[in-house]
């Protein structure tokens, strides 16, 4: 069932107080939220957190196209350096700059879904899919855990491991999205710890692999917490790492710089299952847009980035982790 956003968080509110299974997506704006029980979901809705899921996987054995036509160079080179000009104004410090790119493929979009590997997977109705390696929160007894991820390098790279966690621009930016979250967690729980600081993971992007580097972050939250679970949400979207630092100021650039709306790329999607919450951020994300399939993808911005480094990123995220 489809709602706007205050009464979208109050049902969450309703449902997890209630202890009843539900799926939820929110847009990146929190203005629009999907939410629906689980015993009633929708057939042609599917879902993927770790082992949680309602499919069968299967393995892609056919062989398919895809190609992809990204935004031109210079178009991202203005956007960058409109970027850089709000940083050295200091109205922003980090910010995930993303654009859409199209693509032609010979699978549809629910082949996509179901061959693709990723940890957070959802298949939405025909309308869009996400095949994304970034946890949101996770919710577990009392314990909110949530692990930003900043800093990819491809994997194939003499020393990649040591090269990207001596990085010193790719260093501030994780340091700085830690700070945003550890405050995020700190609106809404108590005993804020960094448990692991900036580990490494190997992840599959098409043909390529590639390590992504990650932070895991815990709060204690009251026992109550299920009476307030779309508040919680509510109060740490948007995710910091799709967003940036300070929130509020750099979404307003966004807004401004970016020349498309996000929609539900960004936002959240998750399931309660009557004790427990996961919940992961939509990138990776392929939508249809008037029959045509579009990729959105991005990174983060700082003030040290380096132009050609940041394009061919934006271009390295499209792919099909098959």
């Amino acid at each position: 069932m489809w709602f706007t956003n205050k009464d979208g968080f109050k049902q969450i509110n309703t449902l997890a107080q209630k202890q009843i299974p539900f799926l939820f997506v929110i847009s990146y704006d929190k203005k629009k939220l999907f939410i629906q029980k689980l015993d009633a979901l929708d057939e042609d809705i599917f879902y993927k957190l770790n082992d949680w899921r309602n499919y069968t996987a299967e393995h892609c054995s056919q062989t398919f196209t895809f190609s992809k036509s990204p935004i031109d160079f210079s178009t991202y080179q203005q956007a960058l350096e409109n970027v850089l000009e709000e940083m050295r104004s200091g109205n922003t410090y980090l910010l995930n700059l993303t654009f859409k790119t199209p693509i032609q493929s010979s699978l549809n979009l629910k082949e996509m879904f179901i061959f693709a590997k990723a940890k957070f997977k959802l298949y939405f109705k025909d309308e869009f899919i996400c095949f994304s390696p970034e946890p949101f929160i996770e919710i577990t007894h009392n314990t909110l855990a949530t692990y930003p991820m900043k800093g990819t390098i491809d994997a194939n790279i003499p020393e990649a491991k040591e090269k990207i966690l001596n990085n010193e621009k790719e260093m501030a930016e994780h340091v700085m999205i830690v700070d945003l979250m550890r405050n995020d967690l700190g609106i809404v729980a108590s005993n804020v710890n960094v448990e692991h600081f900036r580990y490494v993971e190997k992840i599959q992007a098409g043909n390529k692999e590639l390590l992504q580097v990650s932070s895991k972050i815990t709060a204690t939250l009251p026992p109550s917490w299920k009476e307030n679970l779309g508040d919680i949400l509510e109060n740490l979207l948007p995710a910091g790492s799709i967003s940036g630092t300070p929130k509020r100021s750099t979404l307003g650039i966004i807004n401004r710089i970016e020349n498309y709306d996000r929609g539900f790329y960004t936002g959240v999607f998750g399931v309660f299952d009557g004790d427990a919450l996961r919940s992961g951020v939509m990138i990776r994300f392929i939508e249809k847009e008037n029959g045509a399939l579009v990729y959105k993808s991005g990174g983060g911005i700082t003030i040290d980035s380096n132009l050609n480094d940041e394009y061919h990123e934006l271009i390295d995220k499209i792919y099909l982790p098959l």
